[in-house]
Parts: C-alpha cells; sequence; structure tokens
C-alpha cells in the first residue's frame, strides 16, 4: 500500500554570518535557531497523530540536520536521496546582496542572461523533474502511512508551481516556503495534490535570516 501523505519539509535557518548563498557547498548546517525551528516542524507532525513510515532527506547538513529531530519524534532513521538536493547555483559562496554583491560585477552578468532558464544554475524544469520522481518513488516504496521529504525552499517551490499548473520561472521574492515550512501532498487519481501548508516556525522567523537559499 502506498503513502497516505507526503510531507516536503524546508530546513531550518543555515549558521551563515558572512551571509552568501551557500547552495550546495559543505560546512553550512543549522544555527541554534535553526535547530529550534527544525524542533518545530518536528512538534507539528508529532502532533497531528499520524503515522510516519518513511523520512528521506537531501544529502546536505542542513536537511539532514532538520531531519533529526523528525527522526527522534518517529523513531525512524531517514534515508538519502539526492534528488532532494539543492540546486547548482555560479553564485555559491558569493554575497549577493550589499556593496559586495556579485550581482554588481560585471564578470558576472552572463550568468543573468536569461532568468527564465535560469542561466545561473540548474534549469527549472530539471528540479521539478527530479523532485517530483522522488516523491513519486517515496509514495510508492511506503507501506501505508506518510512519507516526510526533507529539502530546500527551490525544490519544493518547484513541486507547488508543477502541481498547480503554474509556470516555473517567477519572482523567488514571492515563494511561499518558509524555513521548516512543511508542504503536504496526498495521490489523487494518477496525480499529487497540495493539500496543506504549514509554518510551525513562524514565531521564531523575526529574528531568522534566510539570504543563503539559492
Amino acid at each position: 500500500m502506498p503513502a497516505d501523505q507526503i510531507h516536503l519539509v524546508r530546513h531550518g535557518e543555515v549558521f551563515n554570518p558572512q551571509r552568501v548563498l551557500y547552495g550546495r557547498l559543505d560546512g553550512y548546517g543549522l544555527s541554534e535557531l535553526g535547530r529550534q525551528m527544525a524542533q518545530a516542524a518536528a512538534d507539528d507532525l508529532a502532533s497531528r497523530g499520524r503515522p510516519v513510515a518513511a523520512i528521506v532527506a537531501s544529502p546536505l547538513q542542513r536537511t539532514r540536520e532538520s531531519a533529526a529531530p523528525i527522526e527522534h519524534a518517529f523513531g525512524l532513521e531517514a534515508s538519502i536521496d539526492p534528488r532532494l538536493i539543492e540546486p547548482e547555483n555560479r553564485f555559491e559562496g558569493k554575497r549577493m546582496l550589499g556593496e559586495q554583491s556579485a550581482l554588481k560585477d560585471p564578470r558576472n552578468w552572463r550568468h543573468l542572461v536569461n532568468p527564465w532558464r535560469p542561466s545561473w544554475g540548474e534549469p527549472f524544469r530539471s528540479i521539478s523533474t527530479r523532485m517530483l520522481a522522488a516523491i513519486d518513488d517515496a509514495w510508492r516504496a511506503a507501506d501505508g502511512g506518510d512519507v516526510v521529504l526533507v529539502s530546500h525552499q527551490l525544490p519544493i517551490w518547484m513541486v507547488h508551481r508543477a502541481l498547480a499548473g503554474a509556470s516555473l520561472p517567477h519572482d523567488p521574492r514571492k515563494r511561499r516556503c518558509a524555513l521548516s515550512s512543511i508542504t503536504t501532498l496526498e495521490r489523487r487519481g494518477d496525480r499529487f495534490v497540495e493539500v496543506d501548508y504549514r509554518d510551525p516556525a513562524a514565531p521564531l522567523s523575526a529574528s531568522a535570516t534566510d539570504v543563503g537559499a539559492v
């Protein structure tokens, strides 16, 4: 029997004192606030009283650390699926805001020629395709219950837009995918549909820094 619901959980705040776009770079784990956010997501999932059959995480440090309190809440060990990873980005390690913004350096402008693809990283269609494949495999592999997938903002947002039939190119300032948020899907017939969105870490967000997402 496949899964009942799929919960897409974004990681919590990352320790990023230089405020760079960290992308897939090593060494970017959760801050103390990020750990509290991850715990809020785990508490929300546990409070629903729904059985969780499996937990799957992106291989990056921040998602594995965000999966830890969910693992503890349900007594499960997360598996790793590289398809849940953050997209590649040519601006990794660079500041994107302020006087030292990489966007102000003419040497970087060649990476900005096509925001609809986008020209600075993995194509939007590639992101949505791999994410939907990972979701479908996780749904089929479950023996009933729910599955939790811990991933990143842009991959989760690509799933949202793909399922809504919206254009994948978008304004990144308008993404509805907060730190440690939970986007829930169900299978209806031959497709997935989004049935819920929650932001359990909202009370912590006022003091959070979220500048490193792709």
